[in-house]
């Protein structure tokens, strides 16, 4: 990744310091104005064109990204960054309480006469 720093941050650098000394050697003369503000506007067009391509990996790992997380959606049914939901009980809702289930409490058993 050393590499990647050079060109994303020391070429721009070097061709605008390029530019700079190209007009100081000249005098800072009209023509070597000229010249040494045109070196250095390639300086800043590498530096525009490096920061452009990098806006733009940005935007793609950002779209795999959500794509990621909607196949995650898709195979769960809720998000990544959310918890999980709780599980549901699966009784049947039709089917009626068993009436022995409240033999213990104080109101399910019925006083005889």
């Amino acid at each position: 990744m050393k590499s990647m720093a050079w060109v994303r941050i020391g070429l721009p650098v070097a061709i605008i310091v390029a530019g700079i000394i190209a007009a100081a050697a000249s005098g800072f003369s009209e023509d070597g104005l000229l010249g040494g503000a045109s070196i250095v506007g390639a300086g800043l067009a590498v530096w525009l064109l490096n920061f452009f391509f990098r806006v733009g990996v940005a935007g793609d790992r950002e779209r795999d990204a959500e794509d990621r997380a909607r196949q995650f959606y898709d195979e769960h049914g809720y998000w990544p960054d959310e918890q999980p939901p709780a599980p549901q009980s699966r009784a049947d809702p039709h089917r009626h309480p068993d009436p022995a289930a409240h033999l213990d409490s104080p109101h399910g058993r019925r006083r005889r006469r």
